[in-house]
């Protein structure tokens, strides 16, 4: 009598397997990228380069100083933005923070467009900044105001715009029109929907302050050896530096890669894209209003420093296009867009870069035309 043959069984369940074809994904992606890096370097190198690979060592010479240009000016507020927020994360608690903002949609966009003088950070930072106050629960027109407006609304930003343009005319518009379109936006899109329709899946439950205190019951047991220990916002706990420190590391890696890719992204668009074509059309009163646009975000400049670099245009585009470069591109440029996506929905950031759009394109068409 012939046993039957019996086939091995796989032990792995689908959605194990669907793991570990991603990891492999993962790594293989690792690699091409890495090699791909290797190769870019070699390149701008110019070590022993072939003579067919030998025009492109410029470029990508080009290429890296603009990009180390943009990621290192980036960094710093990119770090005070998360210093903040771990900050706001350990110390200041949810309770506290929402019976200081008000309900009224309209006097919470207000306050969060003005909140950038208290926190002065740039696009960079506002965007974590952000996204730890709508973690803690404040209402939604704060943070989408607060995150348009900082990068302007902030007085080294101010300060830097008055000693630019030799006056305050400038600075006030720019400062009147980002405060006017960061409340509208935060009206907008702060008071259309459901919270948890705006905010990306990490940011929309808000966070809960594990207080404990000998009066409550806790069922579970601590173990004094953790390192994830919850304590009061009020009380100062033992290495607070070190906590913060800790925390804000993990949550700079995170904003990081974002920073990264634009940055990456930027740097492509204005080395490999003839930026000549682009300054020709600059005498026009409704294209050049776009050109400049185009060019904010392209350039993804801080906002900072953004406008020495409008006031080098000031003779070759019309004043309605140098006031829309600098309204338009602090709010929404490369890298800030995609590190928006990590607080608010992909569908989210498209309507409000969709709204800033309209918006600082009808202010500069109305200053060409009329001002």
């Amino acid at each position: 009598m012939e046993t039957p043959h019996h086939q091995p069984i796989s032990l792995a369940t689908p959605q194990a397997q669907r793991s570990g074809l991603g990891s492999l994904a993962r790594r293989t992606a690792m690699l091409v990228a890495w090699a791909l890096l290797l190769l870019l370097l070699w390149v701008a190198g110019d070590i022993a380069v072939p003579a067919a690979l030998s025009p492109w060592t410029g470029r990508l010479q080009g290429f890296t100083t603009v990009f180390l240009g943009i990621f290192i000016e980036a960094l710093p507020f990119l770090l005070s933005g998360v210093l903040v927020s771990s900050i706001l994360h350990l110390y200041v608690s949810a309770e506290r923070l929402q019976q200081f903002t008000p309900r009224n949609p309209l006097l919470a966009a207000l306050s969060g467009s003005l909140l950038g003088l208290a926190l002065p950070v740039c696009e960079c930072g506002s965007i974590p900044a952000a996204r730890r106050l709508l973690q803690k629960g404040v209402a939604l027109p704060v943070g989408v105001a607060f995150v348009l407006a900082a990068p302007v609304v902030n007085p080294i930003v101010i300060i830097s715009t008055v000693v630019a343009f030799g006056g305050w005319e400038m600075a006030a518009w720019r400062v009147g029109l980002t405060l006017l379109f960061a409340v509208l936006v935060g009206l907008l899109v702060g008071t259309a929907v459901n919270p948890a329709a705006v905010l990306a899946p990490g940011v929309a439950t808000p966070e809960q302050d594990h207080v404990h205190t000998h009066d409550q019951t806790c069922r579970h047991d601590h173990d004094h050896d953790h390192s994830h220990v919850h304590s009061p916002p009020d009380a100062p706990p033992a290495g607070a530096t070190r906590r913060v420190l800790t925390h804000a590391r993990s949550e700079f890696f995170e904003m990081g890669r974002f920073l990264i890719i634009g940055a990456l992204l930027a740097a492509a668009l204005q080395t490999f894209i003839p930026q000549q074509a682009l300054l020709a059309l600059g005498n026009g009163p409704i294209i050049s209003v776009l050109v400049m646009m185009g060019l904010a975000v392209l350039l993804s400049v801080c906002s900072t420093v953004d406008s020495f670099i409008a006031l080098s245009f000031i003779n070759t585009f019309t004043p309605g296009s140098i006031l829309a470069f600098l309204v338009f591109g602090p709010m929404i440029d490369i890298k800030s867009t995609l590190m928006l996506t990590t607080t608010f929905r992909r569908r989210i950031v498209a309507v409000i870069a969709l709204f800033c759009f309209q918006l600082a394109l009808l202010a500069g068409l109305l200053v060409n035309f009329f001002g």
